[in-house]
């Protein structure tokens, strides 16, 4: 079976995990708070759902939520769950995973920092802030400076990615991407801190800022439907960040001042023509 979303305990629902394995994290004493200049492209936090709707009084005791210091790079997922379902049923097929997670793998909670639906809303995973670089353990080796999102379904080859599910990641990718001010379409260097990943430990790893799964780990996730589609997330991430707009601004003002020196010599020159 190929590695994806770890089975939840309800029966209706095939769950394979997608991060085989988890790593300790480095424990913080808390979210990074240290104050930095802004990132000149940023983009606006879409709207989240929080963990109390699909959670419930379901919650495990667990630790305290461990923080890293900015996120630089996401990792995409699937949940290899089912695609036909209701989108007011995600709720409770994010809540299987947790119970899958952390019953069946008695984790402290969900790997994932964010989950999104075919309907593209996003849902607060992993507890510790939406707003904060939460240590997450999606994908092993690299959970630390990134973010991990799941898309809640199967994309393997051949399979439909729904528009609003690619363009909600794109809106989160570009949101948490930006706190950092890193390019969606940049390659990023993470250092691995495990060697179950496809790089030892203390390997520094050139990888996509907006990377799958599969990039970091030895997994057919995200999928090859939805690994095809992430060149598309990045240009739409960075397009949200506001970057192509201001390159286009900063070509046409290029254009304009070239157009100008331009008319200026060639006006000089009919001056000085008798």
């Amino acid at each position: 079976m190929a590695l994806g979303c770890l089975p939840g305990l309800a029966a209706a629902v095939a769950l394979v995990l997608c991060a085989y394995g988890v790593e300790r994290a480095a424990e913080s004493a808390g979210p990074a708070s240290a104050a930095r200049d802004a990132p000149a492209f940023q983009a606006p936090r879409p709207p989240i759902v929080p963990r109390s709707v699909w959670l419930g009084d379901g919650a495990r005791e667990q630790p305290p939520p461990r923080y890293d210091d900015e996120v630089v790079a996401v990792f995409v997922h699937h949940t290899d769950s089912p695609n036909g379902y209701d989108c007011a049923d995600a709720p409770g097929i994010i809540r299987a995973l947790y119970e899958g997670q952390t019953l069946g793998r008695d984790w402290d909670d969900l790997g994932y920092n964010f989950v999104v639906d075919r309907c593209g809303t996003i849902y607060e995973g992993r507890a510790g802030g939406t707003d904060q670089p939460v240590t997450g353990a999606h994908t092993q080796g690299f959970n630390h400076r990134t973010t991990g999102i799941a898309a809640l379904g199967t994309f393997t080859e051949g399979a439909h990615v729904p528009p609003r599910m690619l363009h909600a990641i794109a809106e989160l990718s570009a949101w948490k991407l930006g706190t950092s001010g890193t390019d969606p379409r940049a390659d990023v260097r993470l250092v691995s801190s495990n060697g179950g990943s496809r790089y030892a430990a203390g390997t520094t790893a050139t990888l996509h800022a907006i990377a799958g799964h599969s990039d970091g780990y030895m997994t057919s996730c995200p999928g090859a439907a939805l690994q095809a589609r992430l060149p598309d997330i990045r240009t739409l991430a960075a397009r949200i960040q506001g970057r192509d707009t201001a390159q286009q601004a900063t070509r046409k003002d290029t254009r304009e001042d070239t157009q100008n020196a331009l008319k200026r010599h060639v006006t000089q020159n009919e001056e000085q023509i008798p």
